[in-house]
């Protein structure tokens, strides 16, 4: 349930419902009754807004296996690579030469 997956991701990051509410510009008590399961049928763009505050793909909302592979470590360092101006062959280069 989308509901579960949104309060399991919220209280992993250690986010209050009004921390994700006031980040996300959903409402609260919206958050609150999608969590409690009592909305079960979010629009595409709350479960955007939902999604880029706790820094995953709209797919780890919707499918619980599809977050298993990107932990917050590895999300800030491929943050810090997309920075650096690294194009994406460069790095599938470097990537290719370590193997």
């Amino acid at each position: 349930m989308i509901g579960y997956r949104v309060k399991s991701l919220r209280e992993e990051k250690k986010m209050s419902i009004s921390e994700l509410s006031a980040k996300s510009g959903v409402a609260k008590s919206y958050i609150s009754s999608l969590e409690r399961n009592l909305q079960t049928n979010p629009t595409i763009l709350v479960l955007e807004k939902i999604a880029r505050i706790l820094c995953i793909k709209v797919d780890a909302l919707l499918n619980e296996q599809a977050d298993k592979g990107m932990d917050e470590e590895w999300m800030e360092i491929m943050h810090d690579v997309m920075g650096s101006g690294i194009s994406k062959e460069e790095m599938r280069e470097f990537i290719q030469d370590r193997k």
